[in-house]
Parts: C-alpha cells; structure tokens; sequence
C-alpha cells in the first residue's frame, strides 16, 4: 500500500502554505507511547487532557506532547518532574519559555487566552535557544514515525537537548513534519531535516497564501535559514519586505485544487486539497 507520504511526494505536492496555523504552544513532556488524541490517550492524565483541551478549544494556541528521542518502552511513569516549553510565535516579538513542573495541574492555572495573545506568564525562564520538534505520533499516522523519528535521531546528535519528539503538529503526507520555536517554522517533506527555507511549510503565525508569499520572498532573495518577512495585502497581491533592509517584492498568490484527489493520512480517503501557489511579479514600488 502506498503510504500518504509517498503519494504527495511522488505528486509533487507543494510544501509552501501549508503550515498549520496557531499564535501560541503549549508543549508537555509526557513519556510512553501517545495515542491518536495524546492528551487524552496517553499517560498524561485523561481528565487533565480534557481540561485543558477545553481551555484551549477556539484559541490560536496548540497544545502537544513531547518525548526525549529514542528509544520508547510502555513508561507508565507519571510523577516526577517535567519539562513544559510554553513559546508565542506572533509577528512581534516571539518567546519562548521553559518551566518544570512536579504536578502538570498547575498547568490549569495559565491564562491561555492571554498566551495566545502575547502576554507572557510570570512562570519559567526565557529560553534563548530554538527549540526543535519532530513529529513521531504514530497512532496519528504511521509515516510521522516512520519518518520522524530518524530525523529526530539526526537532530537530537546535532542540537543537544534542542530536539524532542512530538504528537500531531498536522499535514501527515509531508512526514517528516518539524516545527520550531519560538520562530513558528515548520518543515516538511524529504529535507524537512535541512531546517531550510527549501524545506519550509510556513510561519505558523501568518494565513496560508501569506506563508507561501513569505516563502517565496525568502527563496527569490536566496535566503537559506527562514525568517519573518512583513506581509502585508494589496489589492493584485502581497507587498512582502524584509525588516532587515526594507526591501520589498510583489507576490501573487493563487489557489490552485491539488488533482487528482490524494489522502489527507493513511487513515482518511482520498480528498480535494489546494494549494497556494506564489510568483514574485516584481519589486514594490
């Protein structure tokens, strides 16, 4: 059977806007195996999973669980303590923190709402550092263990203590799938493990055409490493600078239906998807 992977690939399924959207993570150390709603099937506690998940319903925030790379026994290992990585990825100054709790309920006393919005709790310290993960949720879909866990491995030897494992950061056919942060990149595809902005999805902060134009910008200016470009529509497209020398382009930004329909995940049928397709048109005036 031909994986979801495998198909986007051979498809030739373009990587740029495709980034799931989110303006803030909450990332929570939980060994052991996830299952395919980790806060709820998993070791973590089913109730405080659901708990927070209702908190965090209708916000731009994304909760995950996160795992050391390697090696992963049944650990049924539920107390002790824990490492919570808590990053705001909006257009204006982006952090992230670090904090390590004994009891993850004390998790239930942030202000998601205020975290998805910028506000930064009085918990932790300021990591200064990018922070790496890597899909591995396979009870999601089996590619992003198959394909996200040699990566992670890779990673994990290069960016000592930067990499850990994830659950479901979204787009399983572009397994491997890597986010980082504070940054909110995300990466896909073959070369997902490059970091690069050839590998790049997009900013999880920005809509999906603004993604693509950012990209775009990026690769047309020979950028290797992505970075936050200013986005801003026009009415034939998107004006796109670049804060550092305030040089701008034009971007054209169409959606395009993918064809023929392709699965979603191994676990879906097939579907109509589309894709944001960006061409520079020019300078900006």
């Amino acid at each position: 059977m031909t994986t979801c992977s495998e198909l986007a690939r051979t498809l030739g399924e373009p990587l740029a806007g495709t980034a799931p959207l989110a303006m803030a993570w909450i990332a929570i150390e939980q060994a052991g195996p996830w299952g395919a709603r980790a806060l709820t099937d998993s070791h973590f506690d089913p109730e405080l999973g659901a708990a927070l998940n209702a908190r965090a319903d209708g916000l731009p925030l994304t909760l995950l669980l996160i795992r050391q790379p390697g090696r992963h026994a049944d650990d049924h290992r539920t107390h002790g303590t824990r490492s919570v990585f808590i990053a705001y990825t909006g257009p204006e100054d982006p952090w992230l923190l670090h904090l390590l709790v004994d009891d993850p309920e004390v998790l239930l006393s942030l202000d998601l709402a205020a975290i998805a919005r910028g506000v930064r709790p009085v918990v932790g310290v300021v990591e200064t550092e990018p922070l790496v993960l890597v899909c591995t949720n396979s009870k999601r879909d089996l590619c992003c263990a198959l394909l996200g866990r040699p990566v992670a491995a890779e990673l994990a030897a290069e960016r000592p203590g930067r990499v850990w494992e994830s659950t479901h950061t979204g787009g399983h056919r572009l397994a491997p799938t890597i986010l980082t942060l504070p940054d909110g990149y995300v990466f896909g595809g073959a070369s997902a493990g490059s970091l690069t902005v050839a590998a790049a999805r997009g900013r999880a902060a920005l809509g999906r055409p603004e993604q693509s134009a950012e990209l775009a910008a990026l690769a047309a200016w020979g950028v290797v490493w992505p970075r936050a470009l200013d986005v801003e529509p026009t009415q034939s497209g998107y004006r796109v600078t670049d804060p550092l020398d305030g040089r701008m382009v034009l971007v054209d930004v169409a959606e395009v239906l993918l064809n023929p329909p392709r699965k979603e995940s191994c676990l879906k049928g097939p579907v109509s998807g589309r894709s944001f397709v960006a061409s520079i048109v020019g300078p900006a005036d």
